[in-house]
């Protein structure tokens, strides 16, 4: 269905005529030598390109083309990367050696935004580059995998800098055609989907682009069906006011499916990542309910195929919408299912705000759900623990699969070419491996030193080259332009700290004292230096003051050229300065950073990370690869700001700066340090890992899961579903009669052999009504001290004796100093073996209920 070269491919001399499917699969973002072919054929146009390959073969002269193709030295690189690339796509990977039965999985991954390579910019951040990366890595492990976003006309947005510190925004619409993505066609026509929206029929192109054996399907408003205001539906990512939000998520989740079906796909996984995607769910529906199915057999069957991933660690950060604007927006699905709405509008309702809220749209239609690190798992129980009922929140069925980022795309050319060299040859291929990594104590100090130095070198040429054409386009004069040739010292302890503008994640925390920074800044023998990008929201003001003040203060006479600031933070820069950098800093508000993983693409270059513990680091740091700002989550806001301050001063003065330079030339400590971090930090927080997690912890179970519920005319979803209507309209029944506190041991079923002189038998009396008993698990619950924390623990009570009218004893032994009520509780829950975890129903029945 897919077009093997786009009409507007460059019609190429036979010899090289691969470069258009080089050009339109970004497997060349991640393969330097890919790049390098690219770079070779005309080193200014690709760099005017902005290293698109597309744009480039369309602005070199055939001429050119020619005589490449009777230069026996660049065919020669060509043919070495078409070569690995037909390897690649065609050799077996990860997902084929290891799971040879599962031939059946097909996943379908949802998100707003996907960030692969500064060519194709539909992308603002962290969640677009984590996307972007886990498709990368979905790739490369061989996985059966579809992406579905929106194709964004004028991306994010560009930004520039001016002569006062002030954020612009520039947007301009990009040509498709120039971009590495195919219209998908069909009857060589662009396939197109529709959506209703308010009684408005919007047609969407649907495009495709090939990451490297996958697919991304990219959808597109700028249709001439539609009206002006309609084909800007997808002009801008997050732009425009909550109605434009809300169109946007329908266009992605409702038209994404109806993509899906146009394609002949129908996954048996459906990943939403994020709350954005969630109305995925609404379109799965109302196909299931239009064969028949009954409402709660197809809410069954939607959730036995869905797996669901929260990013956001505040309640403020989940997209929620009016009642009035769900029934407004989503009036013709209702006018479809008429009898449904209220059931639909449930899935989605927040009560206690009167919301329809999109992450209660996606928990209650998906089986599996994680946040991105195991820090946010347990932030994201804590805050929807009311949502499932009156359990501990280590039971709020929310796991944990930290994020990670694809190495290849992030890792430093010449540190591949160095691991290339010390470690085993499957290194690549088994990065997920600890045992891939252990020789890197081999790589001798000077190379890991003379490695890193030039890429600092490269990152101080390239930041100079940004302030003088920031200075330029602002009008500043000769003498300020060229005074930037002097900027940042390649010798001194350089600091990094680049990311999203929000003022949670605290960019001008280091700037708190500025007579300490000053000292420690202009210290002629042991200078530093620090670098500073990110962009704010056009709509978030507080954020982009913060670039306001560090411009200010880069400025200041006594920190001119020894703090900067950079414009237009994209991809690009970033590889320069994770790869670049000495140390990376990040210091949010402990835990309102969910992962972060712009320090894991700088660990994996040898940077250091100087980070709050919070997201990722908690689990990363160990005391040896890196430094941890002191915090406590606890604290309240004022509290941990200043102890997060005195922390990053008293490191930088007493740890940091001194391992830096205590060593001469070859800082033997400090390389020690950054071995550690590459050793302990690579194998683990890179995208082969997580999507191996993501595998074997979601996709293959729920695969499984969503075709067992399928099959035999949706048997095993009825049974479900069925199940759980009558457990929930019986459930009140269920009471705890009695509870004998120090049952006697003599007439306990219990083995006396299982009882000590340390435990006792306690024996609990429990009515069911209608509900079997085998239906339910009986147990004992109490805390127990651990160090700082009172851990829950819980124990299975046996049953023992016969039903009689509906109620039954059960037995256990615990610890005999606990005492019912002050010490111990008995809950009563459902259970089922069709159970995607144990509290898929939210009811249970407690003595202390």
């Amino acid at each position: 269905m897919i077009a093997a070269a786009p009409h507007e491919a460059t019609i190429l001399p036979p010899s090289i005529a691969r470069l258009n499917e080089l050009a339109y699969n970004l497997w060349f973002s991640w393969n330097w030598d890919a790049l390098g072919l690219f770079e070779r054929i005309d080193v200014e146009k690709w760099k005017q390109s902005g290293h698109n390959p597309v744009r480039l073969l369309h602005a070199v002269d055939a001429s050119q083309l020619e005589a490449l193709s009777h230069n026996q030295d660049f065919l020669d690189s060509y043919h070495r990367v078409i070569t690995r690339l037909d390897a690649y796509m065609n050799d077996p990977a990860w997902y084929q050696n290891h799971h040879t039965d599962a031939g059946y999985v097909q996943i379908a991954y949802f998100s707003a935004e996907f960030g692969f390579h500064e060519s194709l910019p539909i992308y603002s951040g962290g969640l677009g580059i984590l996307a972007g990366d886990h498709i990368k890595s979905a790739s490369d492990l061989g996985l059966p995998l579809a992406g579905i976003g929106l194709l964004y006309k004028k991306g994010y947005f560009t930004q520039k800098i001016d002569a006062s510190g002030n954020q612009q925004t520039e947007l301009f619409p990009y040509d498709f055609h120039q971009l590495p993505l195919h219209p998908v066609l069909q009857d060589d026509k662009q396939l197109t989907v529709t959506v209703d929206l308010t009684g408005r029929i919007i047609t969407l192109l649907v495009w495709a682009v090939r990451v490297g054996r996958n697919l991304v399907y990219l959808l597109d408003s700028d249709h001439d069906a539609n009206n002006e205001g309609d084909r800007s539906l997808t002009a801008q990512l997050y732009g425009g006011n909550q109605e434009m939000r809300i169109a946007q998520e329908i266009v992605l989740g409702i038209g994404g499916v109806r993509a899906l079906r146009a394609l002949g796909i129908y996954p048996n996984v459906y990943h939403i990542n994020e709350g954005h995607a969630a109305f995925l769910a609404l379109e799965r529906l109302k196909e299931l309910l239009h064969l028949g199915l009954p409402f709660h057999v197809a809410v069954e069957t939607v959730r036995s195929a869905t797996v669901f991933t929260t990013h956001t660690p505040v309640p403020a950060g989940h997209d929620t919408f009016s009642i009035h604007m769900i029934e407004h927006y989503l009036s013709s699905l209702f006018r479809e299912i008429p009898k449904h709405k209220q059931d639909i509008i449930g899935l989605g309702l927040d009560h206690k705000s009167h919301q329809f809220n999109m992450t209660h749209l996606a928990m209650n239609t998906s089986g599996l759900r994680n946040g991105v690190s195991k820090l946010h798992g347990q932030v994201s129980r804590e805050m929807f623990k009311e949502f499932h009922g009156h359990v501990d929140a280590s039971e709020v069925p929310i796991g944990s699969i930290t994020n990670g980022v694809h190495l290849d795309t992030w890792t430093a050319p010449q540190w591949k070419e160095l691991f290339d060299r010390f470690l085993p040859g499957t290194w690549r291929a088994e990065q997920a491996n600890p045992h891939q990594w252990e020789q890197i104590d081999l790589i001798p100090d000077e190379s890991i030193w003379n490695v890193h130095q030039h890429l600092k070198g490269e990152l101080v040429r390239y930041a100079r080259k940004s302030l003088m054409e920031q200075r330029a386009r602002n009008g500043e004069s000769s003498e300020r332009i060229e005074e930037v040739r002097s900027y940042l010292n390649p010798k001194a302890l350089t600091i990094g700290f680049a990311r999203r503008f929000a003022t949670y994640k605290r960019a001008n925390l280091i700037f708190n004292d500025l007579y300490r920074l000053r000292k420690i800044i202009n210290d002629p023998d042991r200078p530093v230096q620090f670098i500073f990008a990110g962009k704010a929201h056009p709509a978030d003001y507080p954020g982009q003051e913060l670039i306001r003040e560090i411009y200010r203060i880069s400025q200041l006479k006594e920190f001119l050229g020894k703090i900067v600031i950079l414009e237009n933070y994209d991809i690009h820069m970033a590889r320069y300065l994770v790869q670049g950098v000495d140390v990376w800093l990040n210091n949010p508000r402990r835990p309102l950073e969910a992962s972060g993983t712009s320090g894991q693409k700088a660990a994996m270059n040898g940077v250091l990370n100087f980070s709050v513990l919070d997201g990722w680091w908690e689990e990363g740091y160990n005391g040896t690869n890196g430094w941890a700002i002191g915090s406590t989550g606890a604290a309240d806001w004022a509290a941990q700001e200043k102890e997060n301050t005195r922390a990053i001063y008293h490191l930088l003065e007493n740890e940091i700066i001194p391992l830096y330079y205590n060593q001469g030339e070859v800082p033997h400590q400090w390389i020690g340090r950054m071995k550690r971090s590459i050793q302990s930090l690579s194998p683990v927080y890179n995208t082969h890992r997580m999507v191996q997690d993501y595998t074997t912890q979601t996709y293959l179970p729920t695969a499984k899961r969503a075709r067992l519920f399928v099959a035999n005319q949706y048997e095993v979803a009825t049974k479900v579903a069925d199940y759980k209507q009558f457990i929930r309209t019986n459930w009140h029944q269920v009471k705890i009669m009695g509870i004998d506190d120090q049952s006697d041991k003599t007439t306990s079923e219990i083995p006396l052999d299982e009882i000590t002189p340390s435990t006792k038998v306690i024996t609990a009396h429990i009515h069911f009504g209608p509900i079997w008993p085998q239906d339910t698990a009986v147990e004992v619950i109490y805390y127990e001290e651990n160090g700082e924390l009172w851990e829950q623990k819980m124990v299975l009570m046996s049953p023992i004796g016969e039903i009689v009218d509906q109620a039954q004893r059960f037995q256990a032994t615990i610890p005999s100093h606990l005492i019912h009520g002050p010490h111990f509780s008995i809950r009563v829950r459902p259970i089922s073996n069709n159970f995607a975890h144990s509290f898929e129903l939210s009811l249970v029945t407690s003595t202390l209920t």
